[in-house]
């Protein structure tokens, strides 16, 4: 356009691929009903609560919402048993990493994560003005020892996404514990814990309790995931109060809007609600599994909704043209590879079906 230059930081960024809707997808391959498996969506929704108090509340708004989000956070403190000046509320919990890359990150600044991660820590550190420095995984894994190693003195912050997107894993407790540990207190370390309450898996490190400990400790979680509140946006971090005062200075004024406040309030508790997803989702993620297994296909061991699956064969680019959107995500070794959201037993069967039809035909 004209004379006029981006930053030139920007250059080499593309926008998170959201790819085409469901409605796009019907009239592209001429389909009668196509499923979402792709976003990692709860697709058992949210609790019946949320939708009440929305509806009781539609008369307020034309008011802004409270900027200091003071109800939630109390409640959330008396939740984990933490001190309230050590919560921020965000526009999802990517904006709390919108805003430790803008409030932390110096040109030139490192910032160490997984290779196969979240995409959106690399994009923010280099908005910044920051370098991304990725890892391998192993096995699908947080390589902690070989990011360890990629510590240098330009090294500001560290990035843990625990379990991981894409690939559904955990690190172990033990393991992230030494990590923790052995991390310089100038270093930001932020656990992003979204899929945290989809965990079953006693090797999981329950990190609240380090917080009082390690003051370069931050924590992320969300009300988009099993909480069935993708739509509202609102996810939150626990960390130190100087960090959380050093946010608000850069956070947007009204950054969570007031449904999406009291839909987090009614969420959290509602308790039952979240068992029942939990148990439905871990009965779910057994099954196929167990599944993928006979058909010889490769996954993964996942503890969030949705499981990771490589193959030898071209199976993702089919599976769309039989009604099924899976997030595809290359794996170096594999010709193919994608990430398929747990849906409801009817979702995961015609996925089933759809995936042994292709497997069957051998494509390739």
């Amino acid at each position: 356009m004209g004379n006029i230059q981006t930053r030139r930081v920007i250059e080499g960024i593309r926008s998170y691929p959201l790819g085409d809707s469901p409605e796009e997808i019907k009239e592209k391959y001429n389909l009668k009903v196509v499923r979402k498996m792709s976003d990692n969506e709860n697709i058992y929704g949210c609790s019946s609560q949320v939708k009440e108090a929305i509806i009781n509340n539609m008369h307020n708004l034309y008011l802004y919402p409270d900027g200091t989000t003071a109800k939630l956070i109390n409640q959330l403190s008396s939740y984990y048993q933490l001190n309230k000046d050590q919560f921020l509320i965000g526009n999802g919990s990517e904006e709390i990493i919108r805003l430790l890359t803008r409030a932390y990150i110096n040109d030139g600044d490192e910032a160490i994560m997984a290779a196969t991660t979240f995409p959106r820590y690399e994009t923010n550190v280099v908005i910044e003005g920051g370098l991304s420095i990725a890892v391998p995984l192993q096995n699908g894994v947080h390589d902690l020892l070989a990011m360890y190693k990629k510590i240098t003195k330009k090294t500001k912050m560290i990035f843990i996404c625990n379990p991981n997107n894409p690939t559904g894993t955990i690190v172990g407790k033990e393991e992230l514990l030494r990590f923790i540990q052995m991390i310089p207190s100038n270093i930001l370390i932020i656990l992003d814990e979204a899929y945290y309450e989809y965990v079953s898996s006693s090797n999981y490190l329950e990190s609240i309790s380090l917080l009082n400990t390690y003051s370069n400790l931050v924590i992320l979680r969300t009300f988009s995931k099993i909480y069935g509140l993708a739509s509202l946006r609102v996810g939150y971090g626990m960390m130190h109060s100087e960090i959380v005062r050093e946010l608000q200075k850069v956070k947007e004024v009204f950054n969570v809007n007031q449904l999406a406040q009291l839909a987090a309030e009614c969420a959290l508790d509602d308790k039952s609600f979240i068992i029942d997803c939990k148990k439905k989702n871990e009965r779910e993620r057994v099954y196929v599994c167990e599944q993928l297994r006979e058909l010889g296909l490769g996954y993964f061991p996942s503890e969030t909704n949705f499981i990771y699956v490589y193959t030898d064969q071209l199976v993702s680019e089919k599976l769309i043209t039989n009604g099924l959107i899976v997030r595809q995500m290359k794996l170096t070794g594999y010709a193919d590879a994608f990430r398929i959201t747990l849906g409801t037993r009817e979702d995961n069967d015609f996925f089933l079906a759809v995936l042994k039809r292709l497997c069957n035909e051998k494509v390739v």
